[in-house]
């Protein structure tokens, strides 16, 4: 058997509780931070054949550290005076005239990390950034107020060492880099990258419908994994970027209506077995916006006519009225033929919170994946504010459309991060810009950091034992045979001995061989550029529901995580020849 790196251990044996099926019920004893199993297990070599049973032990124990054998605390001579006696003390050395030390210059002092600071800073922006576009704006304003330059794809560019950059794709996808002091071109780049995106609602093109029973409704699409039957009886706004013609150019603007506006009604148990489903998400799971019971007060259909807000042949005479007039409202605009077209879709209002007893959980609405991507960030941000010294190139990529296969330009599998990789090195190269970029993949590391399965203790039956991360630990390291992971042994060496530098714990997931495993950006990204990479993210429970749940301080420990990496991959590397 081989041994688990001390970080990956586990602390319990919890074998029974991981078998399939479960076992049969017996006596348990249940705490807080683990759960064991006692049975009496008589040993037939030990067992009197009269039938005398040795005393019942448990059948676990906890793995404890380790004592070095000298003892060298710095108390080792106080507890034990003993040693100290001694007839003739020691003759005292005489004093020497030295030269006074020459004081070496303090270098920046890394930011230090403490994950229960980082608790209020995410539920604020997960609250307060419902969408995708939201998301990425938000994150474009703190990396300008922590000093980064945006660059546009369309322009030149002249970057500098010490330069820190940012570049935004479609208003859904971002990339920000910074360059150390010391890089050279075919230098590497430690790169932390993951998606931005959730699981939604979108708005159809034309959403109008007409009237059913006196309810006004919307014509929606799922995104991904939406309109599951976690989004039934939930309040949910609206929110999307609005495109808009000012002063003879088209801008965006963002918009959010977080109230409950929209709702997708469920249907009584009393009605009998339509009420369980299956239901059709076109017909069945249509959600509503309003009231109009004017067929009921005398107005005929054949009288009814589209408003035709902002003239005939505009966006918005397509649109629903009501809708219309709301999201200008929210924007002051007065002229609605100058809305030009929008991208909006439905979200869950309520905001993120803490839960449990002691607060040690975060109920919150699209935790997977803005959780690793905002953590990324702020790791990014302490990395390049404490130390820019570094001779490589530091990277976070947050992209759109992971989760529907990631293959529009603004995805993973776009050629978004290989063109900023190769422009970074144009802009520093003499000559030989493509030996230059294969170099810098060669030299360069992906932490591929998307959110992974948490153990679920009502479902351990579907995990393997050794393989079910926990809450508030540290990031989860994903593995698969199977190659929808990028993990393999030389990327979990490399991570491990980061993640030691800056003290953060990782854990392992690796699916059961009768289910399959997910797949996230890290295969994409590594197999296009040949980057060494690992996927590695934080853990979560309810994936793919409307609300999931993290551990409170797992923001924080992504934070930690991830600067580790960041700050200490270039010194890591240097140790190995693979």
């Amino acid at each position: 058997m081989t041994k688990n790196h001390p970080n990956l251990r586990k602390t319990v044996s919890t074998a029974d509780l991981y078998s399939d099926p479960s076992p049969p019920p017996i006596r348990a004893s249940l705490s807080r931070n683990f759960t064991t199993v006692q049975r009496t297990r008589p040993n037939p070599f030990m067992t009197s054949r009269h039938g005398q049973q040795p005393a019942p032990s448990s059948r676990h124990s906890i793995a404890v550290p380790s004592h070095s054998l000298l003892d060298t605390d710095n108390d080792y001579f106080e507890t034990r005076p003993a040693l100290l006696k001694s007839p003739t003390p020691p003759p005292v050395p005489p004093k020497l005239k030295l030269p006074p030390i020459q004081a070496i210059p303090p270098r920046a002092e890394r930011v230090r990390v403490d994950p229960a600071k980082y608790t209020k800073p995410f539920l604020d922006y997960i609250s307060t950034n419902p969408t995708v576009f939201h998301a990425v704006d938000a994150v474009a304003k703190d990396l300008e107020a922590h000093g980064y330059t945006k660059l546009l794809e369309r322009d030149s560019w002249k970057l500098k060492k010490g330069g820190k950059y940012f570049v935004e794709r479609n208003g859904s996808s971002l990339i920000a880099f910074a360059v150390g002091e010391g890089y050279a071109p075919g230098n590497g780049a430690a790169i932390v990258a993951g998606h931005i995106d959730a699981l939604t609602a979108k708005l159809k093109p034309i959403p109008a419908l007409r009237t059913k029973a006196g309810y006004v409704q919307l014509g929606v699409a799922p995104y991904a994994g939406a309109l599951n039957s976690t989004w039934w009886d939930r309040d949910l706004g609206i929110g999307g970027r609005v495109l808009v013609k000012q002063a003879g150019k088209i801008i965006s603007k963002l918009v959010k209506l977080d109230w409950p506006i929209a709702r997708i009604p469920t249907l009584a148990p009393h009605f009998g077995a339509v009420s369980a489903g299956p239901f059709n998400k076109e017909t069945q799971m249509v959600p509503i916006i309003g009231l109009d019971n004017s067929d009921v007060s005398g107005a005929t259909e054949e009288n009814w006519k589209p408003a035709l807000l902002g003239g005939e042949g505009a966006f918005t005479s397509t649109q629903p009225e009501r809708l219309v007039k709301a999201i200008s409202n929210e924007l002051g605009i007065k002229d609605y033929s100058t809305i030009v077209n929008w991208e909006l879709e439905l979200f869950d209002i309520q905001p993120a919170q803490l839960g449990g007893l002691e607060k040690e959980f975060i109920f919150a609405g699209r935790i997977d994946d803005k959780v690793c991507s905002w953590a990324a960030i702020q790791a990014l941000l302490n990395s390049t504010d404490s130390d820019e010294s570094s001779s490589q190139i530091k990277i976070v990529g947050l992209f759109d459309d992971e989760e529907i296969g990631s293959q529009l330009r603004q995805g993973a599998r776009s050629n978004f991060l290989p063109t900023i990789v190769e422009r970074v090195v144009d802009s520093f190269a003499d000559s030989g810009i493509t030996s230059l970029v294969s170099r810098t993949y060669a030299n360069s590391f992906l932490v591929s950091s998307d959110v992974t399965h948490a153990v679920n203790p009502n479902f351990l039956n579907v995990y393997l034992e050794n393989h079910a991360p926990r809450l508030n630990l540290g990031l989860a390291i994903a593995a698969d045979s199977n190659g929808h992971m990028t993990t393999d042994s030389v990327s979990t060496a490399i991570l491990q001995k980061c993640a030691d530098k800056v003290g953060a714990k990782l854990q392992v997931f690796q699916i059961r061989n009768d289910s399959r495993s997910g797949g996230t950006v890290g295969p994409m990204l590594s197999s296009m550029t040949g980057i060494r990479a690992i996927d590695a993210g934080i853990p979560q429970l309810s994936m793919h529901s409307i609300r999931a749940t993290i551990g409170s301080l797992d923001p924080g420990l992504g934070v930690l995580a991830f600067q580790g990496f960041l700050d200490h991959f270039e010194t890591v590397d240097a140790e190995f020849a693979l």
